[in-house]
């Protein structure tokens, strides 16, 4: 078994957290039980947030009864504090707790401070006080938010992408989290599915002791998956290495990570899947992805208006639009039957 303690929270868990976002696809019974044999399964820190619909409320209905053996993280995307406490409450109700262990802002476009106007932090100051949350925390998609955060000590822990594509930037915040005793949570330890490999996602993070991986599950599969790392961990072995280095050869640099921060778009273009698509076609394909259905979303992309929005709200600063029109090629030659059908799928 292999255990961390998120820095100066003190919380310890083993290093599967179960992210709960993938919950909110799948009926309410369906959810409950995929949490249920989580926790049975050794897995007791549970990421969630406000925004994802009704993922809280499943959360609350499947570990209410042992919450003081489970830690839960959530998050308020309020801009006011107005805002922050009503999705508290909120959150608190739908989880059946009267705290949270781990409350976080999420993915604010500026590092929440006191006296900066917001009273964000204000109010999570006064929740704590109150005992409504036990550590003040935040999310980000944006390096400078996060080095932020993290230089201001005002925070315990920081949520932010971190798997083996991740480069130097990343790398650096990693460490300096543990510099300043605070947790390190990794989101998108998968690359939102282009990672298809969870025994070399798991071996490369297992590297860095400081870093809790919280993987995105919605199927009972994935979970026996994630639950058989709990007892046997992988190792970082020369196979595994090889991988990895494949991959990133394959994939680091300008790619869309999937994180859904451009939308959402005028001409309503599902950006965060169709601008990653040749991608996901390659390395996790569906037959959703060839189907009339994917057809008619990644066709949307001629009807772009170079309108600037995506690429303005990316937080890795790509040049969508050319993502978009160089996704949507490659598209077209693969249903041209090019590189590959869908009875490949």
């Amino acid at each position: 078994m292999s255990n961390i303690t998120l820095g100066r929270t003190g919380i310890t868990v083993d290093r599967n957290g179960f992210g709960a976002l993938p919950v909110q696809r799948i009926p309410k019974a369906d959810a409950v039980k995929l949490l249920r044999k989580a926790y049975d399964g050794g897995i007791t820190f549970f990421d969630t947030a406000r925004a994802y619909t009704d993922s809280e409320e499943k959360v609350g209905a499947a570990l209410s009864d042992i919450r003081s053996h489970i830690y839960i993280a959530t998050k308020t995307a309020a801009e006011t504090a107005n805002d922050f406490w009503k999705d508290l409450e909120t959150s608190l109700t739908l989880l059946k707790t009267d705290y949270i262990d781990i409350y976080q802002f999420h993915n604010p476009s500026f590092c929440p401070r006191p006296d900066d106007g917001s009273g964000l932090y204000e109010a999570a100051q006064k929740a704590k006080e109150q005992g409504k949350i036990r550590f003040i925390s935040i999310t980000n998609h944006r390096l400078a938010v996060a080095r932020e955060a993290i230089a201001c000590d005002l925070y315990d822990t920081l949520q932010f992408p971190f798997c083996y594509l991740s480069g130097e930037p990343e790398l650096n915040l990693v460490q300096g989290c543990q510099e300043h005793n605070m947790g390190f949570i990794a989101m998108k330890a998968l690359s939102g599915g282009l990672i298809t490999s969870s025994a070399a996602a798991y071996a490369f993070i297992a590297q860095y002791p400081e870093v809790l991986p919280i993987w995105g599950i919605q199927r009972e599969h994935e979970l026996d998956e994630f639950l058989s790392y709990v007892k046997n961990p992988p190792a970082m072995t020369q196979k595994i290495r090889d991988l990895i280095a494949k991959d990133r050869e394959q994939l680091c640099g300008s790619f869309c990570r999937g994180c859904g921060y451009c939308m959402p778009c005028p001409a309503g273009i599902e950006i965060n899947n169709c601008a990653r698509m040749s991608l996901l076609l390659r390395r996790s394909p569906s037959a959703s992805h060839l189907s009339p259905e994917g057809q008619e979303k990644m066709m949307k992309i001629k009807e772009c208006i170079h309108c600037g929005q995506c690429s303005g709200k990316c937080p890795y600063g790509l040049d969508t639009p050319e993502l978009l029109e160089r996704n949507l090629k490659d598209y077209e030659e693969i249903l041209a039957g090019k590189e590959m059908t869908a009875t490949n799928f």
